[in-house]
Parts: C-alpha cells; sequence; structure tokens
C-alpha cells in the first residue's frame, strides 16, 4: 500500500489508460475487419470515383432531363420472374429508340444476388429487360444507366416484390 500513499499511482494509471485504449482500438478494427460490409456503387463506379466526378454527373442529369422524359413502366416485380419496362421519350413525347442502357438489379444488404443485364429489347415504345428473376422478396435496388448519343444518365429506385403497382416509385420517375 506504499504506493498509493507516495502519490506515484499517476504514472501507473495513465500507462494503464493508455495500454487500454490501445487494445480497444486494435479489437475495434479486427471486429470491424470481419463486418460484411458492401462498397457503394450507386453510380456503377467506386463512391471515390462519384465523389470525385459529382458535379460532372450532376451536369449530365441536368442536361439529360432537359431533353428527355425516363420513366419506370413495371407494374409489380415477381420472384418468379418479370419484366422490367423504361420508358424513354424527348420532351415532346416522341419515343427515343437509340438509347443503350444497363441494368443493375441488387438486394440492398448484400452482393450475392447482383446482375447486371445489357442491351434490352425496344417494344411498344418501352425498353424491357425481359425475365428477371428475383430469388427472395423484399426489397431490390434497380440501378439504370441511359446513354443517349453524348447524354446520360443514371437512375436509382429502391421498389419490393410484396407491393404491385408502387406509386412512390412511379411518382418518383416522373419528370
Amino acid at each position: 500500500m506504499k504506493i498509493f500513499e507516495s502519490g506515484k499511482l499517476w504514472p501507473y494509471a495513465i500507462g494503464l489508460a493508455i495500454t487500454g485504449v490501445f487494445f480497444l482500438g486494435a479489437w475495434t478494427i479486427v471486429e470491424t475487419g470481419k463486418a460484411d460490409i458492401q462498397p457503394s456503387d450507386d453510380y456503377m463506379t467506386k463512391y471515390q470515383d462519384a465523389d470525385a466526378k459529382a458535379n460532372d454527373l450532376i451536369k449530365a442529369r441536368i442536361a439529360f432531363d432537359k431533353k428527355y422524359k425516363l420513366k419506370y413502366d413495371t407494374q409489380q416485380l415477381k420472384e418468379d420472374g418479370c419484366d422490367v419496362k423504361y420508358s424513354l421519350t424527348t420532351l415532346d413525347a416522341k419515343p427515343v429508340k437509340d438509347a443503350q442502357m444497363i441494368l443493375v438489379v441488387s438486394r440492398p444488404e448484400v452482393e450475392t444476388y447482383t446482375k447486371t443485364l445489357k442491351n434490352p429489347v425496344f417494344e411498344n415504345n418501352e425498353y424491357v429487360f425481359k425475365d428477371i428473376k428475383f430469388p427472395k422478396t423484399g426489397v431490390w435496388n434497380l440501378m439504370l444507366k441511359v446513354n443517349v448519343g453524348d447524354d446520360s444518365r443514371f437512375y436509382s429506385i429502391k421498389t419490393d416484390t410484396r407491393i404491385k403497382n408502387d406509386r412512390s416509385v412511379q411518382e418518383a420517375s416522373t419528370y
């Protein structure tokens, strides 16, 4: 007990606190390394690239929206397969037939079910990605990239296999 009475306890307490902080920091790094963290790919690229090109992406979207109107037309996603449809028109309602589209379908929490689809069929003035299967019930991310000549746009929505005729998606997709 002489160490308590001598007033020399504080150096040991500080050393113990520094050691404790070091080990807690190391433990945090080890535990977060075990987590299944998925990288963001909102613009079909790494988030660092999207962040660096944020102004260019915003300008491209504005330029695209000044010329075209893009709409999500699918009534309901079905687990056993359905067509995902988008309509693309000029502002004066003429269908655009020469667009190139890439659709990425994914679950919000994991990349296990992620699919990339290209070259939809153009029929009845809509771009149709045929017979896409959604193997799990629930929320799905649909990220679309549209290119028309030099104009491009990303269009991301969250939709659900349990909801028929999702009004929030249809209204949000009308520009």
